[in-house]
């Protein structure tokens, strides 16, 4: 995506404003940007001409959802909603192997830094779809691969990434935590140069005037290309290009 281009809003109010984040988008400044250029907060205040105010973040590697105020107080009601655990956050993955039907990670996390105290963290899954690829790699003839739905009650850093690898279901693109020799097959065969984590849905009721919200992000069209070749569009109620 070039600079400046506009960002997809999924919605907006007198309050806030939700946009779909690109894969590979820096949510904000930082010190470890210092030689990037490019932010989804200022290219929102200029696609709006005003200050917003971060009521969340997504890592760079993640597409989707992201939630922005339109003052300090509002993100601070929203901040609140988040600490407290009134947002539920709804993520699509694609991961390696078939996880049960559905399940619940509880493994402490550290912050940023490896070494710092590790924090509870917990999050839910359940499983949408399945597929398998006749591909040889390592001692397997053939490779499985899940469509899941995560849902994170906790916000540690890189949370769902470190816990699919924590369950040995690594996430696809994940160049941190997943499996080398899984992303290179997905190079190789399908294109994929990209983590498959996705911000799909916030669930929220509305800080200021009580509305009971679901914002959510379509998927971008590499997303919709997976699902379309695995046969998982309908499991997303998305419709055929």
């Amino acid at each position: 995506m070039r600079v400046n281009e506009p960002l997809d809003i999924v919605h907006e109010d007198a309050d806030l404003v939700a946009v779909n984040k690109p894969a590979g988008l820096l949510v904000h400044r930082s010190k470890i940007a210092i030689d990037e250029d490019d932010f989804l907060l200022e290219r929102m205040q200029r696609q709006l001409g005003m200050t917003l105010y971060l009521a969340h973040r997504l890592d760079r590697a993640t597409s989707g959802v992201v939630l922005l105020a339109k003052s300090r107080e509002v993100a601070g009601e929203l901040g609140r909603l988040f600490m407290a655990r009134a947002v539920v956050k709804r993520y699509l993955a694609v991961v390696r192997g078939w996880p049960e039907a559905e399940g619940v990670i509880d493994y402490a996390l550290p912050d940023v830094r490896e070494r710092s105290p590790r924090k509870a963290a917990l999050t839910r899954w359940r499983t949408l779809a399945t597929a398998t690829v006749p591909i040889a790699l390592g001692r397997y003839p053939e490779q499985r691969y899940a469509l899941v739905e995560v849902q994170p009650e906790t916000g540690r850093y890189r949370q769902i990434r470190k816990h699919f690898h924590h369950l040995s279901h690594h996430l696809i693109g994940d160049t941190s935590h997943g499996r080398g020799d899984h992303n290179r097959l997905w190079r190789m065969h399908f294109g994929m140069h990209r983590l498959l984590l996705h911000a799909w849905r916030l669930e929220f009721t509305h800080p200021r005037n009580g509305t009971a919200l679901r914002l959510e992000a379509p998927p971008d069209a590499i997303w919709h290309g997976v699902l379309e070749r695995f046969g998982w569009l309908d499991v997303l109620g998305i419709q055929c290009a």
